[in-house]
C-alpha cells in the first residue's frame, strides 16, 4: 500500500488487515509507561496543512511520534505558499528534504492524488496520505470510525449505520460510505434534499429524509456538522426548523435501540446537529473515536511506509 488516499480504493482485505493492524498497536502499548514503539525510527513524516484542523493534525503527529518516526509539522500559512510556491514545488521542495510519508490536508478536491502523481510517478517517492481534500474524501476519518463500530458491534456485516446531516459538503460521508459498504454495513444517508450530494443515488447506500422512522432499528446514528463555510446560499429555512427535522433530540435518542452508538466526526454544534446532553451520552463514542484515531493513524503510517495488506 504505497498511498493511502481514497477509500474506495481499498479491498476488503486491505480494509481488514488495517482494523487488525490498529489493535495490535493497542495491545502493544496497553500498560506501556512509555507510549512508544520503535517501528518508523528513522523515518520522516511530513504533515502538510492548508486548513485548519485540530482532531486530524494531533492525531497523525501523535501517530508518528508514537511509532517513532521524525516528523515535520508545516503549515500553508507558515510557508512559502504565502509568497506563491505552488503545492507542487513545495511537495518537490519535501520530497528533497527527505519525506517519505507526507500527510496533506488541501481544500481541493484531488490534490493529494495530484501530489502523488508529481512527487511518486514510479512508485519511488514519498506515501501520500489523505487528510482531507475539499469535500472529497477522508479515509483515515472512515477508518477510525470502522474501528470504533467493529470494537462495540463486531462484524459490520449487516449491521445498519445512519450518516445523518450535511451531507452534500462532507468528506466523511463519502469515505464512510464506500469503507463501510465494503465491510457489509448498511449505510443509510439521511438530510434534507438540498444537503443530498449531487449523484448520491448511485452510491452503495440508501437515501431517506425521515429520520424519525429509520432511528428504531439503527445500530450507529453518526450525526454530521452543518459545514456552513462551505455553503453559498440558502439550504434549509432556519436553524431551528433544522433541529426540529433532522437533529439528534432527546425525543430522537429516546427512540434508539439501547445498544445502538452515537458517533460524530467532529467538531460538534451542540445544540444544533445534536442535543447537548446526547453528546455526552453513556454509548456516544465520540471522545473514543477521537482516541482510535492515534491507533489507525499509525496503522495506516504503518501500512504505506513499512506494511502491507498481501
Amino acid at each position: 500500500m504505497k498511498h493511502f488516499i481514497d477509500a474506495s480504493r481499498l479491498t476488503k482485505d486491505e480494509i481488514t488487515f488495517l482494523l487488525e493492524q490498529t489493535e495490535q498497536f493497542r495491545s502493544a502499548l496497553h500498560g506501556r509507561e512509555v507510549q512508544k514503539l520503535p517501528t518508523l525510527r528513522g523515518r520522516t513524516v511530513v504533515t502538510l496543512f492548508y486548513e485548519n484542523s485540530t482532531r486530524t493534525r494531533v492525531s497523525f503527529e501523535r501517530a508518528a511520534k508514537t511509532l517513532s518516526a521524525d516528523t515535520v509539522n508545516m503549515s500553508a500559512s507558515s510557508s512559502s505558499v504565502q509568497k506563491g510556491e505552488s503545492l507542487r514545488d513545495t511537495g518537490l521542495t519535501l520530497r528533497a528534504l527527505g519525506a517519505e510519508a507526507i500527510v496533506m490536508r488541501h481544500p481541493l478536491s484531488g490534490a493529494p492524488n495530484l501530489l502523488a502523481e508529481w512527487l511518486s510517478p514510479n512508485g519511488d517517492g514519498p506515501s501520500i496520505i489523505n487528510a482531507g481534500d475539499g469535500a472529497h474524501q477522508h479515509p483515515t476519518q472512515a477508518l477510525l470510525d470502522a474501528v470504533t463500530m467493529c470494537r462495540h458491534l463486531g462484524n459490520l456485516e449487516g449491521r445498519k449505520v445512519l450518516i445523518v446531516g450535511d451531507c452534500k459538503h462532507s468528506r466523511v460521508v463519502r469515505s464512510n460510505v464506500q469503507m463501510l459498504t465494503t465491510l457489509g454495513a448498511e449505510v443509510v444517508l439521511i438530510a434534507p434534499p438540498t444537503l443530498i450530494p449531487v449523484g448520491a443515488e448511485a452510491w452503495p447506500s440508501r437515501i431517506s429524509h425521515n429520520f424519525d422512522a429509520e432511528i428504531t432499528d439503527a445500530d450507529v446514528v453518526m450525526m454530521l456538522r452543518i459545514q456552513r463555510e462551505r455553503m453559498h446560499g440558502g439550504y434549509f429555512p432556519s436553524l431551528r426548523e433544522y433541529t426540529s427535522m433532522f437533529g439528534l433530540t432527546k425525543g430522537r435518542y429516546a427512540k434508539m435501540p439501547a445498544n445502538a452508538l452515537v458517533m460524530h466526526p467532529g467538531p460538534m454544534n451542540r445544540g444544533v446537529e445534536i442535543d447537548y446532553a446526547v453528546a455526552d451520552a453513556d454509548n456516544s463514542v465520540v471522545l473514543e473515536q477521537v482516541h482510535n484515531g492515534i491507533l489507525s493513524r499509525m496503522a495506516v503510517l504503518y501500512a504505506t511506509l513499512i506494511g502491507s495488506a498481501d
